[in-house]
């Protein structure tokens, strides 16, 4: 007999995320085992938490669900999600499951969920099938023989592998500021610079809100807004440091300030690590999302690549990546995907490469990015609230079309504009979630037109949104 019970809102498109107690408790997490041992069916899963405090209960109400199910549980304790993405292939198990909120308020959790070889479990292959059994509660018997669960320590071999990607050797003299934001990216760090001294790595780190604690002492780590680097920039500038990264708390995102502590648009970084995968192996792909594109297609040009764009969101850059034997895959938002990292996305990688490219280069962070800043200056995302995207979306359609060189519609809308006085393009896309629109305008080498253009766009939107 089915028991019927309220929908779980805590299901998202693409993973796990809700307020505690009211969205997710406990109770809940053992549900979504449950249901996740019978729709994925795993001999095996890993687990891995990040540092907030709720995470170590919610990832053993986990264990207990899957063990329940008869299903074997590998608990690698306190992680960022990267870390049971790197579990899942290497070991070559069926399934894990990271317990995270990653940037969201301190009174949320989540879990994001991956079957074999790390691919991402999302609406298409799961996801939603693993939603209704939760709901229902109209689970198997449990297994005769209850599952085991026991912890494993792969640090080792995960730092091995983040050091596969770059040569140690080619490593200059260096001061890094870091900001592991009172998260688990602090451990990460302090394997990588215990290795980087006992191989005579020349690096010198210099660590702010290292200290882990699910308190989140010095607020949530998201330095995607401006709000939240105000202390990294300070930093960056005191230690007179050649470089500042700063992550988020699950740290699959990594973020960069220069030498002088500004904050490096993510959109430049993902031409700099696509220059140090080409340079390594020219005639390779890389995917990006539609949002900003010319500085990607031009270090790719310049170094015999194959660029290959892809729909915005982490399900879809992997299964570009996977089709096409991608290299690497750069989203705006600081997501960076790697081939040999099962397609997945890696807060690590990117500022060992960058590390490394600073090194062959011999300039400063500042010199690396200034060339692409000038020659394709962008307005950034600009997110606007409005009540009816669709009919904002299209009356900015209507007023453009027209004149467009080009129209492209792999993800919302963009429009191109090139004649012989000007360059610009932008692309508009709706959230999936609100009623939020989202723009991004870039030029080549009109910082004026970019300004003019943005303020246009803006002003058709809220024309709109008025009118609603």
């Amino acid at each position: 007999m089915t028991v019927q019970s309220r929908s779980l809102t805590c299901f998202k498109t693409y993973d796990i995320r809700g307020k505690l107690e009211t969205e997710l408790n406990t109770e809940i997490a053992y549900r979504i085992a449950r249901a996740f041992a019978d729709v994925i069916k795993p001999k095996t899963v890993v687990l891995g938490g990040d540092a907030r405090l709720s995470s170590v209960s919610l990832k053993r109400a986990l264990a207990n669900g899957l063990m329940d199910a008869g299903v074997n549980v590998l608990d690698l304790g306190l992680t960022g999600t990267e870390e049971v993405y790197f579990a899942t292939f290497h070991l070559q198990l069926d399934a894990g499951i990271q317990v995270t909120a990653s940037h969201n308020p301190i009174d949320f959790n989540g879990m994001k969920l991956v079957g074999k070889n790390a691919e991402p479990i999302g609406p298409t292959n799961g996801l939603l099938s693993i939603k209704a059994l939760a709901e229902s509660q109209n689970f198997s018997n449990p297994h005769l023989t209850r599952g085991n669960c026991r912890s494993l320590n792969l640090m080792s071999d995960y730092i091995s592998h983040l050091l596969s990607y770059i040569q140690p050797h080619h490593i200059k003299a260096l001061t890094i500021l870091v900001n592991a934001g009172n998260g688990p990216a602090a451990q990460i760090i302090d394997e990588l610079e215990s290795h980087f001294k006992r191989h005579s790595v020349p690096l010198k780190f210099i660590k702010m809100n290292h200290q882990i604690d699910g308190h989140f002492p010095n607020g949530i780590p998201n330095p995607l807004l401006k709000e939240n680097r105000h202390d990294t920039q300070k930093a960056v500038k005191r230690y007179q440091a050649d470089l500042g990264i700063a992550w988020d708390g699950d740290f699959d995102r990594c973020f960069f300030f220069d030498e002088q502590g500004e904050f490096i648009d993510s959109y430049y970084i993902v031409g700099l690590l696509a220059e140090a995968f080409l340079q390594k192996d020219p005639h390779s792909s890389i995917v990006h999302d539609p949002r900003l594109i010319w500085h990607t297609q031009q270090i790719c040009q310049s170094f015999l690549g194959q660029t290959i764009q892809c729909r915005t969101g982490h399900v879809f850059i992997k299964q570009k990546m996977r089709q096409t034997n991608a290299v690497y895959g750069g989203e705006n938002s600081a997501h960076h995907y790697f081939r040999d990292f099962s397609y997945c996305d890696s807060g690590m990688i990117p500022w060992l490469l960058l590390i490394e490219l600073l090194s062959l280069k011999t300039i400063p962070l500042s010199a690396m990015v200034a060339k692409g800043q000038q020659t394709f200056p962008n307005s950034g995302e600009i997110n606007i609230k409005v009540n009816q995207p669709v009919e904002a979306i299209n009356r900015v359609k209507a007023h453009y079309q027209e004149h467009a060189s080009n129209l492209d519609t792999c993800d919302g809308v963009s429009f191109t504009f090139i004649n012989q006085q000007q360059a610009w393009r932008f692309n508009l896309r709706h959230s999936n979630t609100e009623s939020v629109i989202r723009l991004n305008i870039e030029s080549k080498g009109d910082k004026s037109l970019l300004e003019q253009k943005t303020n246009e766009i803006i002003s058709l939107i809220n024309r709109q949104n008025t009118k609603s």
